[in-house]
């Protein structure tokens, strides 16, 4: 963030000569929205994948300026999508020093800040608020209360002498202090349906009941909230009449491409050590099989964040490799591969019945995705000769303690490994361990197609006729 810039007006009296205007957070979006998209630029950083579908559905949602409910399974980037609306709101924005509810200082709702307005005229002070600190986030739990959301008498307020009729003794809760911001709650359906009855007023009427009275605040808050498809949240369900007053229900959904789904791992995962393009292919290919296979709980999803995890945990095996090889650089191999089902089977739910085969099934549909990716890379590379090296004794071991430079050892010089360097995306003055991942993946290939055999025990696999 930015110190604030010293030009800004700082009394209500030069923002006023300055021909400041209030404008609704919800104008603010909107205007902001079609600047960027007049201009070219994307007011969507981060988002991956959507751009023909859930995008456009929420730009018009927020031109006609509706609040938004974004439904859809786990992991498919719903509050990632929230939290870059934050990049739509102006820079900074004007507030009243020491408002409790970042009021405009041409438009003071509280009494409190009505009544320093009054007594202070031009003078009344004015600082400015930083759009990142406009967006108020919280994560709907079956525990939230009314006065979490919404507000309660604050006890404090009461012993300073305010009787309990008087409406500056509530202590606002997140709802009313994102004024003149964006108000998003994860998870909306776990709100137990009393809490989410508080909403209904604020979103409509625009006022606020607490204890018995009712406190009148023209509140400007665009309320945004995500929620999983009720045929799978058995935890609660959005009541009726708070889906009737918000003006969108936009579906999300996992990249629908394989390319997305890579920009996605890509984008999101921390690796420790270099994953080439050929493992990520399979990874996203593995998670999209498990998408698609009968024996997971497709009712349950198969976040993005497996395919990031899977990634990280192949880098992981990699450096780990490295520490113990001396290799460098630490290079992915599909021998990395072997670490993903056992480490990351309790992140997907199977269907009854399952139980027991769980790592079974995640093997099968992940050696799936790597004949899958090796057919993509090398389809149309005759490989004979490399199943004859193999055949004339060249057999090739792999493991966690093999360097790269020992897999490319153990065979001679075939013209058909550079090819499959090339289709890997290596170059031959690559460092070993680039070029001992593609001829591993054509290896496994072969394997997978029943060309080659492969003796494994706990450290090493060998490739053999």
């Amino acid at each position: 963030m930015n110190p604030v810039p010293e030009h800004l007006p700082r009394t209500a009296g030069q923002l006023r000569a300055a021909g400041h205007q209030p404008r609704g957070i919800k104008t603010e979006i909107a205007a902001n929205l079609l600047d960027a998209l007049r201009e070219g630029r994307n007011p969507w950083p981060g988002i991956v994948g959507f751009d023909r579908t859930v995008l456009p559905q929420l730009e018009r949602a927020l031109l006609a300026g509706h609040d938004v409910v974004l439904l859809g399974e786990r992991g498919q980037g719903k509050t990632r999508l929230l939290r870059t609306l934050a990049g739509l709101l102006d820079e900074w924005t004007p507030v009243i020093e020491g408002s409790e509810l970042a009021e405009h200082p041409l438009a003071p709702i509280t009494p409190a800040s009505i009544r320093r307005a009054a007594e202070l005229g031009d003078d009344l002070p004015v600082t400015w608020l930083h759009r990142s600190l406009r967006y108020t986030e919280k994560l709907a739990t079956p525990d939230t209360s009314v006065g979490d959301l919404i507000g309660d008498v604050d006890p404090v307020k009461v012993a300073e002498g305010r009787s309990l009729g008087d409406p500056e003794t509530i202590h606002f809760g997140l709802v009313p202090r994102a004024h003149r911001g964006i108000a998003a709650l994860n998870e909306l359906p776990d709100l137990a349906e009393r809490i989410q009855v508080a909403l209904l007023n604020v979103m409509e009427e625009r006022d606020i009941q607490v204890r018995g009275y009712t406190l009148r605040l023209p509140l400007d808050v665009l309320l945004v909230a995500t929620a999983n498809p009720e045929d799978y949240t058995n935890r609660g369900r959005i009541i009726t009449p708070l889906k009737d007053r918000f003006g969108a229900e936009i579906r999300t959904h996992y990249p629908l491409e394989l390319s997305a789904e890579v920009d996605v791992v890509r984008q999101e995962a921390n690796l420790v050590a270099e994953v080439g393009e050929p493992l990520l292919e399979v990874v996203a290919r593995f998670v999209r099989n498990l998408r698609e296979s009968t024996v997971i709980d497709q009712r349950s999803g198969v976040s993005a964040r497996f395919a990031v995890a899977a990634a990280e945990t192949v880098a992981a095996a990699a450096l780990r490799r490295s520490a113990l090889t001396g290799e460098h650089p630490a290079v992915a191999r599909p021998v990395d591969l072997d670490a993903v089902p056992s480490v990351l089977r309790g992140k997907v739910e199977f269907e009854p019945g399952e139980e027991g085969r769980e790592v079974e099934h995640l093997v099968h549909l992940l050696r799936r995705a790597v004949a899958e990716t090796a057919r993509d890379r090398f389809g149309g590379l005759n490989l004979r000769p490399l199943v004859e090296a193999v055949a004339d004794g060249h057999l090739v071991a792999t493991g966690e303690k093999v360097p790269g430079s020992e897999v490319l050892a153990a065979l001679p010089e075939l013209p058909v490994l550079h090819e499959v360097a090339v289709r890997a995306g290596v170059s031959a003055d690559d460092p070993p361990g680039r070029i001992a991942a593609a001829v591993e993946l054509a290896l496994e290939s072969l394997y997978l197609a029943r060309q080659l055999a492969k003796d494994s025990d706990d450290t090493t696999a060998v490739y053999g006729p």
